[in-house]
């Protein structure tokens, strides 16, 4: 079909779209092709795929290292200590409390629970952190950590969506693809948005947390394996090798640009990046991924095992990754969901067990990244959906120690990229139920992690149905308190 024989409302698109405009003018493949010839550093996005109107300020980070504990831990076991609920363990909860009050799984009149950790004062900061993380206890002053965090969702995977899509509904883009969409990659070899997941599960609202939701399908985020083929499908099919894939690619790349012309769908010419970027992964990621090339004392000091799986390995290769210019890198550790239930998942048991899975790989990430002058432009942080209870949930009668879900109060921590170390920011009533200073919603959340990006988060939107969208929606404020 013709141009003149093309639809008129068709036609009209084309003509109003960024990616079309490009596509049609000198800044096209072929541009993009002669950029990379003439030495650009800076591998480009394909043309129209990314925001042109950046930096909306100046950055003070480059990518940002999503560390979430996928359950939410308890906050007044880690973090944000409360010895008032020494005294009032095991009492029925005050009734002022408890009015109008929603809960997921609590019923009738829960009872208090303290936590049977020690805090103590860590670093010249003086800030308290749980005996249960002995090596991030070390680095103390290093951490910005944010115990006025909260929510507007109670389950995990509405709670989980909101904090990354900024909607608790799904088709909203995550926040990689955001950061990806606005910022490129640094690598053309590699997916500028990588996941890694650990625990045995994966999110409870699934792969829609590194979705690219109605942004160009390549700023999804790419989830790696850390045992066998690190990313499915993209290895070459038996009898076919490098060079019949290659052509195979040039074949393919001719017909998809003939049908973007013809039907001027732009996800069209995002197909053709991805075949490329798979093409190029074939050689970039089984080698990025490859920790045995690490010296041994950087594996013995992440507490990682070339060859194995598991949350103390994902942080090594979150470094790696980062090294290579991956923007936005999303780990997910499934098991902090602290109900009380059993042994699999009180805070006696489970609690303590997680954090022996993690505290040190943390820690290490951080003090990595450091001694490689790479912390001052990487935000490294850590968290989860949502808090915890300060009451036992005591589900069904059971005697093991939980905390049921609570959105109105957690604690977060962040490191580097321009956030002020050494701070505790925020704080909770004396039973951590409620923040009574310095709220931080997780609309602000990401607005700040935007602004240090370099973003401006009320003017990174993208039009969708008619409509503009951003990550914060139309809520969110920088909280400038947090940054140096």
């Amino acid at each position: 079909m013709d141009d003149m024989n093309m639809d008129p409302v068709l036609r009209f698109n084309q003509g109003i779209t960024r990616r079309h405009f490009l596509s049609s003018s000198g800044a096209g493949l072929g541009a993009i092709a002669l950029g990379s010839l003439l030495g650009d550093t800076q591998a480009m996005p394909l043309a129209g795929d990314a925001y042109s109107g950046l930096p909306h300020i100046t950055p003070s980070a480059k990518r940002i290292i999503y560390l979430h504990m996928a359950g939410s831990p308890p906050q007044q076991d880690l973090l944000d200590n409360k010895p008032a609920l020494v005294p009032l363990d095991g009492q029925p909860c005050p009734d002022s409390i408890l009015e109008n009050a929603r809960f997921a799984f609590i019923k009738g009149h829960p009872k208090i629970l303290a936590s049977p950790y020690k805090f103590a004062r860590h670093g010249q900061s003086g800030v308290e952190i749980s005996e249960l993380l002995p090596h991030l206890s070390g680095i103390a002053d290093d951490l910005t950590i944010v115990r006025s965090m909260h929510t507007s969702e109670f389950n995990h995977a509405p709670a989980q969506m909101f904090l990354y899509t900024g909607s608790p509904r799904l088709g909203r883009p995550s926040m990689g693809s955001w950061v990806t969409w606005g910022l490129g990659s640094g690598n053309e070899n590699l997916p500028a948005y990588m996941v890694l997941v650990s625990g045995g599960k994966v999110p409870s609202a699934g792969r829609s947390v590194w979705g690219s939701g109605f942004l160009p399908s390549v700023h999804q985020g790419v989830q790696c394996r850390t045992q066998g083929d690190p990313i499915l499908y993209v290895g070459d099919p038996p009898g076919i090798d490098r060079d019949v894939r290659r052509r195979s690619l040039d074949a393919l790349e001719r017909l998809n640009h003939h049908q973007a012309r013809k039907h001027g769908d732009p996800e069209t010419l995002s197909r053709i990046e991805q075949y490329e970027l798979a093409f190029k992964m074939q050689v970039s990621v089984p080698e990025v991924m490859d920790i045995s090339r690490e010296p041994e004392s950087i594996l013995q000091m992440y507490g990682a095992e070339p060859g194995g799986s598991g949350f103390a390995n994902n942080c090594l290769l979150a470094r790696r990754l980062a090294e290579q210019g991956v923007r936005f890198i999303q780990l997910f550790d499934w098991g902090w969901d602290t109900h009380g239930t059993g042994t699999h998942d009180d805070i006696m048991n489970q609690l303590p067990m997680k954090c022996r899975q993690t505290d040190q790989a943390v820690a290490a990430l951080i003090a990595d990244l450091k001694q490689r002058g790479m912390l001052d432009d990487t935000i490294v942080i850590w968290g989860g959906e949502f808090g915890r209870t300060a009451m036992n949930e005591e589900r069904n009668g059971s005697k093991f120690l939980g905390r049921d879900h609570h959105p109105h109060a957690f604690s977060i921590f962040m490191a580097g990229g321009g956030f002020k170390p050494g701070l505790a920011w925020g704080a909770t009533d004396e039973i951590g139920y409620r923040v009574v200073e310095n709220p931080v919603h997780v609309h602000d959340l990401q607005a700040t992690l935007l602004h240090q990006l370099g973003f401006d988060h009320e003017r990174l939107v993208y039009r969708h149905q008619g409509r503009d969208y951003r990550l914060t929606d139309v809520h969110g404020r920088v909280v400038d308190e947090l940054i140096s």
